[in-house]
């Protein structure tokens, strides 16, 4: 089969792999549709350690080809999607809640494209595939359900984390497809001011259409300031962090009022330092929680209902769209932020 795979920092090429075999517990995918994530960029730029020869990727979808031995109640040529977190669903974590650190590891449950091959081939095994595999409606299109095994679980997951109430006040620092699904997450958890902050007059826009209240092009406007403004100084409820860099990270803990929680999504590279004074000397009772992106076959269930009831779309995501052949230009256009892409659809 043909597979995406890390062959250095700032190489990841299309090679030949021998298509994967079906085990006890395990299933085997045909991949129908997959896409790129911003976390296989950091391992683009060697950021992110992987071994070489892995395949990258962890958003599938796809149709069942094999199951291994013990994996019951689906069918072969089933249309199916898989979590980027792929608990076992027995471990301590896992029975504990915290599926997301399966094996009791910091984010253990994420596998395909880390410790395991991912999606981006033709095909995919799933490992704890009982746990994993969550059949689609058939009206379902691929597009339509290819943010929920990564981007919408984690997005969601912010809003989840941060503790939305319904009336809250709620900055989103950055609209890339993290943020831009925490906004549609904090609309659903019903906060009623939602403030979304990038430099993109474009996301700005899908942000608007997902749920935000007010935009704030912080090219033009000092966010902090209008922040502000707009809380008569009260500073926000929760503030969502969804880049991954110390300039949102620390602006999230200055947007906050006192006692308000920082829910962080972003994948760090270097040091992160904790600004002394956002941080009230410690004494200002801010929340600071981390979220893993959710994942098991419960998590894409109920991701799928809510997708299927036209609560939230997320199909305009989908920018671009390549070929597997393709998938070096894929990842060149989507690396660079060119041509106001989102999201690109990878198709075998």
């Amino acid at each position: 089969m043909k597979a995406a795979v890390f062959v250095r920092p700032g190489k990841i090429a299309l090679e030949e792999k021998p298509k994967p075999v079906a085990g006890p517990g395990q299933a085997l995918i045909k991949i129908t549709t997959t896409t790129i994530c911003g976390t296989d960029v950091h391992i683009l730029k060697g950021e992110f350690p992987v071994e070489v020869g892995r395949t990258i990727g962890h958003e599938p979808v796809g149709v069942i080809d094999t199951l291994g031995a013990g994996v019951t109640g689906y069918s072969i040529g089933q249309r199916v999607i898989v979590g980027a977190i792929t608990p076992c669903g027995q471990c301590h974590p896992c029975l504990d809640g915290h599926q997301a650190q399966c094996g009791g590891k910091a984010a253990g449950g994420w596998r395909f494209g880390n410790t395991i091959d991912g999606s981006q081939a033709e095909y995919l095994l799933v490992p704890n595939a009982m746990s994993n595999l969550e059949p689609i409606p058939d009206r379902l299109t691929d597009e339509q359900v290819l943010m929920c095994p990564d981007i919408m679980s984690t997005g969601f997951g912010g809003a989840e984390s941060g503790g939305i109430k319904i009336g809250d006040t709620v900055v989103i620092f950055a609209q890339g497809p993290i943020g831009l699904c925490a906004t549609a997450g904090a609309k659903l958890k019903g906060a009623s001011l939602i403030i979304a902050v990038d430099g993109v007059s474009a996301r700005l826009e899908v942000a608007k259409k997902l749920g935000a209240d007010v935009v704030i092009d912080y090219t033009k406007t000092e966010p902090l300031t209008e922040i502000m403004r707009l809380t008569n100084g009260r500073g926000v409820d929760v503030a969502i962090e969804a880049l991954g860099t110390q300039q949102t990270f620390e602006s999230c803990l200055r947007a906050l009022k006192p006692g308000g929680t920082l829910s962080s999504l972003g994948v760090y590279s270097g040091k992160l330092s904790m600004p002394l004074g956002a941080f009230a000397a410690g004494l200002g009772d801010h929340k600071i929680i981390t979220t893993l992106c959710p994942g098991g076959k419960e998590r894409m269930r109920r991701l799928l209902n809510v997708v299927a009831s036209g609560r939230v779309n997320l199909e305009p995501m989908v920018t671009h769209r390549f070929k597997l052949d393709q998938i070096e230009q894929a990842y060149e256009l989507f690396a660079n932020q060119r041509d106001g892409v989102l999201k690109v659809a990878i198709t075998p």
